[in-house]
């Protein structure tokens, strides 16, 4: 691996730029933990959660949310239940389904528009 990331070409490219991407991701994340209500954090954290292997079912507890969130494990919780009476995810022991997308887009903060068009616009650069 040392060998090939060493070089120019597109490994050390693609590898750059998803270190780049992480960071920012990672640094977005941070200033929205600190900065943001915690109302619009779960959204922001489901939404970005639900790109990734782009379903809407996902197994995690309240207690690993709230970690995510900067929250005590009550935060995470209320945070659930406060979705839940939306009807924007259904939670059931531990697994969580998003019911309503563009319901989640509406109560996330716009970190998750930031992150989302970072990450889309890197995308298109390597095509």
């Amino acid at each position: 691996m040392r060998k090939h990331v060493g070089h120019e070409g597109r490994l050390p490219d693609l590898l750059r730029s998803y270190a780049n991407s992480l960071l920012a991701q990672i640094s977005q994340t941070a200033a929205c933990n600190r900065f943001h209500a915690v109302e619009a954090r779960p959204a922001r954290w489901l939404l970005m959660m639900r790109d990734r292997p782009r379903s809407n079912e996902f197994r995690l507890t309240q207690e690993f949310l709230s970690h995510m969130l900067g929250v005590r494990r009550e935060g995470g919780a209320k945070a659930v239940r406060a979705l839940q009476q939306m009807n924007l995810i259904s939670y059931v022991r531990g697994q969580l389904t998003i019911l309503d997308r563009a319901g989640l887009e509406t109560r996330s903060c716009e970190c998750y528009e930031i992150v989302k068009s970072d990450v889309l616009a890197k995308a298109d650069k390597r095509v």
